[in-house]
């Protein structure tokens, strides 16, 4: 679950890219997202080689809402990745990040005209169009334009109907989803599509869900997709075909084992190439987002109090506001005093903030935690910094980058200024 080169050193501390985690408590203060910035850069590499081994017009496009912080965005653009934005706001972040508008694929199930006529504007590479409302607003912002060279390329997202086990609220590919058209409205969107003026459909986009630990799902969905292009007939064919993201990630040891980037990647380009989607002339798109960053990243935590009734409560100085996932679906981590792995106390890691329901590890096993100690929980470079809220007024915390020993932060903690900066008197 830990970050590549991840360590115990000779004090029996954890090392996050060469950097003592006790000493980044002290320095940066807690609660800290700490990030491996050469983890980052192995697995974007990593998608990167795997894609390219099977298909030549392979692309990894970073779904963004993961981790969209600017050093995170600005490492993967160096890296050649695309990006996936679902706003307005994430596409300014891309673009601020150095991504190239050609290389930015926008996603989202409610655009507003604002946000597709900056995605207009901007050129962006590819616009996934998800409903015929949509088409509406897109229809009224390219009137008066002629057809031609400089038509806005778009993807149409269907929902396949293929469910992956996991939860439902990270569930998409169903055909009851708030995503997407319906496999029997496609014909009907492909044909309106192809009357609009200034748009040019190159391709179709799906997307089944997110920490998925089986490839069967990734197979039957390729297959509905490809299903659903023979049927549709566009003049040429699809050129681009965009299958989404959903590899699961290693959040504890007991979880059972996510398949690896190249099992993942291989299973793609070879179903893909199965159904003739992987030809020459074809561009694969892929969307990782938790599988590039979760395991890069930890969270720093200090323990504030030590309580014992029925259980042993084990609070610290963060919670639901840095890390919203255990609460808002269930999600499952592991926690360790940064100084002392291997304890075998259970205990509940509770956050500070003024709800029962602020857990952030239900099961901890620590080592007689005490107040001052360090906590980290690993696993936390996926959409903690995204979801991180003030709630109960708490500034949000840093994102500090590890590498070769040494540490920079790369987003600074929010000050109580920050809290009432935007208020207007």
């Amino acid at each position: 679950m830990f970050p590549l080169g991840s360590r115990l050193n000779e004090r029996g501390r954890l090392e996050i890219g060469g950097c003592d985690t006790v000493e980044l408590a002290r320095e940066f203060g807690t609660p800290a997202y700490v990030v491996a910035e050469d983890d980052l850069r192995a697995r974007a590499r990593t998608f990167v080689q795997a894609g390219t081994e099977g298909h030549a017009d392979f692309n990894v496009v970073f779904a963004s809402k993961a981790f969209p912080c600017t050093a995170v965005l600005a490492l993967f653009a160096r890296e050649g990745l695309w990006c996936d934005v679902a706003s307005g706001g994430e596409l300014r972040l891309a673009l601020n990040a150095g991504f190239a508008p050609e290389r930015i694929v926008m996603h989202g199930n409610a655009k507003s005209e604002a946000e597709l006529a900056m995605a207009l504007e901007e050129r962006v590479g590819l616009i996934v169009v998800d409903n015929f409302d949509e088409l509406d607003r897109l229809e009224r912002l390219t009137a008066g334009g002629a057809r031609g060279v400089d038509d806005q390329p778009v993807l149409m997202r269907v929902t396949p109907d293929v469910r992956g086990e996991t939860h439902e609220k990270i569930s998409t590919g169903q055909a009851d989803s708030k995503f997407g058209f319906s496999i029997a409205d496609a014909p009907a969107a492909i044909s309106r599509i192809g009357g609009i003026d200034g748009l040019a459909l190159t391709g179709l986009h799906a997307h089944v869900g997110s920490q998925l630990l089986e490839l069967e799902p990734f197979r039957r969905e390729v297959a509905e997709l490809a299903k659903l292009g023979s049927e549709s007939h566009p003049p040429g064919g699809f050129s681009i075909w965009d299958l989404g993201g959903g590899l699961g990630v290693a959040y504890t040891e007991t979880q059972p084992r996510p398949p690896t980037i190249e099992e993942y990647v291989g299973t793609l380009v070879h179903a893909a190439q199965e159904h003739g989607m992987g030809l020459p002339g074809k561009r694969l798109l892929i969307e990782p987002g938790r599988a590039l960053t979760a395991n890069a990243g930890v969270t720093l935590y200090t323990v504030e109090s030590v309580k014992r009734n029925v259980s042993t409560w084990v609070a610290v100085d963060g919670g639901m506001s840095d890390n919203l996932r255990p609460m808002l679906y269930g999600a499952t981590y592991e926690a360790h005093i940064a100084d002392r792995f291997g304890g075998a106390m259970p205990c509940v890691l509770a956050g500070k903030h003024c709800e029962s329901g602020d857990v952030i590890v239900r099961d901890a096993l620590l080592d007689d935690p005490r107040p001052g100690d360090v906590i980290v929980t690993p696993a936390t470079g996926a959409y903690g910094y995204a979801m991180a809220s003030n709630y109960n007024g708490v500034p949000r915390p840093p994102v500090v980058f590890c590498r070769d020993g040494e540490a920079r932060e790369v987003v600074r903690r929010e000050s109580f200024d920050d809290l009432i900066a935007r208020d207007v008197r």
